[in-house]
C-alpha cells in the first residue's frame, strides 16, 4: 500500500511549518503517513560546479524516491520576505536536476504558516507555481495566519473557521489520492 509523504519547506529545528504538517498527518487515521523532518536533511547550496564535481547525494536520491513512491504529498512552506525560503528553493533545484519529473502527477496538499497575519501566503503562491511547473497536481492550498495565536501543539488549529477550511482541503486531498 502506498503512503502519504509529508515534509516542511523549512530546515529549522523549531519549524512551525513542520508542526503544521505533523498535525495534519495526525488527522489521517486510515492511511500510512511518513514524515520527513528537513532539519535532519542538509543539502549544499546548488551550483553547476558542485553538481559536476560531486554529483547527487544518496540522501537526495532517497528523498526523490520517497516522493515518487508516495500516493500523495503534504508540504507546508515557510516564508522569507514573501517568498519560499532559500532552503526550499534549493531543495527543488537539486530535485529537478536529479530528475526533472521528480513530482510529476503527484497530488499535493500545499500549506503554509507564519507568525504574521498573511500566513506565508506569498510563499504559498510562489511554491504552488513552482511545483506545478514540475508536474505536481495541487489539490488544495491552506494558509494558517498568526500561527502563535491560531495553533496549539496539543489542540491543533484553534480558530473554528480556519480548522474547517483546513479540514476541507485535507478531505479533498484524501479523496483525490483514493
Amino acid at each position: 500500500m502506498a503512503y502519504i509523504f509529508g515534509f516542511a519547506g523549512s530546515n529549522s529545528s523549531k519549524s512551525i511549518n513542520y508542526q503544521l504538517v505533523s498535525y495534519t498527518a495526525s488527522l489521517i487515521t486510515d492511511r500510512e503517513v511518513r514524515l520527513m523532518n528537513m532539519h535532519n536533511c542538509p543539502f549544499p547550496m546548488y551550483s553547476e560546479d558542485y553538481e559536476r564535481e560531486n554529483g547527487f547525494s544518496n540522501s537526495l536520491a532517497e528523498f526523490k524516491n520517497d516522493i515518487q513512491a508516495a500516493s500523495g504529498i503534504i508540504i507546508s512552506v515557510n516564508e522569507h520576505n514573501s517568498n519560499p525560503s532559500a532552503y526550499f528553493k534549493n531543495l527543488i533545484d537539486w530535485l529537478s536536476r536529479l530528475d526533472r519529473e521528480f513530482i510529476k502527477d503527484k497530488k499535493v496538499l500545499l500549506m503554509a504558516t507564519s507568525g504574521g497575519k498573511r500566513g506565508a501566503i506569498g510563499s504559498l503562491e510562489v511554491s504552488e507555481k513552482l511545483l506545478v511547473r514540475f508536474g505536481a497536481i495541487v489539490t488544495g492550498t491552506f494558509s494558517l495566519p498568526s500561527y502563535y495565536e491560531n495553533f496549539d501543539k496539543e489542540k491543533g488549529i484553534l480558530d473554528a473557521d480556519l480548522a474547517k477550511s483546513h479540514g476541507t482541503v485535507l478531505k479533498e486531498f484524501l479523496e483525490a489520492i483514493s
